[in-house]
């Protein structure tokens, strides 16, 4: 019987990995995507529609506002249908371009570009950082790391504060932040939020990409040998080693047998994930192209063609296969059933929404009032089923509905038929259904009430029961 190994050994615990700074093509692009998102996060919630916010999540009130839709917890299929829109999206283009999102759009990335742009401006680039870190503390390196960490504290609440501002109208939010009256969930979410940035974009950032995200376990069964991805062309680069910079590609390959790869291991310090590209395919690469930036400056320093480290599918390195070629694989299989199944989808929710009613109705029959007899408006004796009504009207102003009954013959509704409810509110109705008492034959009835809007003439129409017990 073999024995346990103690628990420290269990696990290896990772050197901190210090980012180079990197310029060029795909860190220019991910700076658009870090400026583009962050517009849209931080500006959403101060946009207003109609002397409201135009994106507000109202959990308390039950209303969820986009733009001109006001929409209410029993539209929970459009949610669902976006949930499925953006999972067939994140499918389609990690078959066509592997884990694109993660490298420029992930807010995991975003916060930590951010982050990491705030350290570089405090404590320099990568030796410096590293030196800093193995200083000894003194009133510099304190100034620095307090300053580092207030401002990503500064960020990391104004970010906990704008995504609340999607559940609580922002105004509202900053006058209580103010006012000092903050408190109770959104004081907790907001500190949370706060808190989750803080940490995952300022100490964990790589750790949440290759052990947390899900997405980088299972990316493998959405690639294939055409998915473009960061790739090294190990045909051209190997063997790697070191050489002068003055001896011609020619020289280089006869006389010391070596590849266009110098072996600089700069690929390796840009890399915010800390692998090495040239190792092959890895399931921490988030394809930030921060290696094929670099690479390609090493490689016009030694008078060598670019893109030794490119984005290109693993077919195509191994063929050598240009751009045509490429793009001729684009339509496979897999990419034309994702395309297909979201195009459809994105068609049936826009029609969906196009022709959606501007108003909804729930109805719930009374428990405490079951059915009895009584006398009617006009005098005479009928047998009445009580029922609670909820009319939700989904425009910005108020709207007129009238009522109406069948499915039994001579059902009629006791209550004014006429019902009025402002604009983006619901209001519930108690209504009285009667059908004469002679008529009424013992059972459960199924009836339909009718809902008709005075202002568009538009009409739903719910089914409900219509009980007369037994003598």
């Amino acid at each position: 019987m073999q024995d346990t190994p103690p628990t420290h050994l269990l696990y290896a615990s990772a050197p901190k990995i210090y980012p180079r700074t990197v310029h060029g093509f795909f860190a220019n692009l991910r700076w658009v995507f870090v400026v583009l998102t962050q517009l849209v996060f931080y500006g959403l919630p101060w946009l207003e529609w109609a002397e409201r916010p135009a994106v507000l999540f109202n959990l308390e009130a039950r209303r969820f506002y986009l733009f001109p839709l006001v929409l209410y917890p029993q539209d929970f299929i459009y949610l669902t249908a976006l949930l499925v829109i953006c999972a067939l999206s994140l499918f389609l283009f990690t078959a066509l371009m592997g884990r694109v999102w993660c490298g420029f759009a992930c807010p995991q990335t975003v916060y930590s570009e951010i982050f990491m742009l705030v350290e570089r401006w405090i404590e320099g680039d990568r030796p410096q950082r590293i030196k800093l870190d193995h200083a000894p503390l003194n009133l510099e390196v304190l100034v620095k790391k307090v300053s580092k960490h207030l401002i990503w504290g500064l960020i990391a609440l104004w970010t906990g504060l704008s995504f609340v501002g999607y559940f609580v109208p922002i105004r509202d939010l900053l006058h209580q932040v103010w006012t000092l009256h903050l408190m109770g969930w959104s004081l907790f979410w907001i500190l949370f939020y706060s808190l989750a940035t803080y940490g995952n974009a300022g100490f964990m950032r790589e750790q949440v990409c290759k052990y947390m995200c899900p997405y980088a376990r299972f990316q493998s069964a959405m690639f294939d040998a055409d998915t473009l991805v960061v790739g090294y062309d190990a045909k051209r680069g190997e063997p790697r080693g070191h050489r002068s910079k003055n001896l011609s590609e020619e020289a280089i390959k006869e006389e010391l047998g070596l590849g266009h790869c110098i072996d600089c291991q700069l690929c390796v310090q840009v890399c915010p994930t800390g692998i090495d590209i040239r190792d092959g395919l890895q399931y921490e690469c988030i394809g930030c192209g921060a290696c094929a930036d670099v690479c390609n400056d090493v490689m016009k320093k030694m008078s060598y063609p670019i893109h030794l480290i490119k984005f290109a599918s693993e077919n195509a390195i191994e063929h050598r296969w240009g751009l045509q070629e490429q793009l001729q694989r684009i339509l496979r299989p897999r990419v034309l059933v994702y395309a297909t199944l979201l195009l459809s989808l994105c068609a049936i929710v826009a029609y969906q929404l196009s022709h959606r009613a501007s108003f909804r109705v729930d109805i719930v029959r009374d428990r405490n009032t079951l059915a009895r007899v009584v006398e009617g408006s006009d005098q005479k004796m009928v047998m009445e089923n009580v029922y609670r009504f909820q009319i939700m009207n989904s425009k910005e102003h108020t709207q007129q509905f009238e009522v109406t009954a069948h499915g039994i013959d001579q059902v009629k509704i006791e209550t004014p038929q006429r019902i009025e409810v402002l604009g983006a509110q619901s209001k519930w109705s108690v209504l009285r259904v009667a059908i004469p008492a002679e008529h009424a034959s013992p059972g459960s009835h199924k009836i339909w009430l009718d809902v008709r809007s005075l202002e568009d003439e538009q009409r739903l129409s719910e089914q409900t029961v219509f009980i007369v017990p037994a003598q």
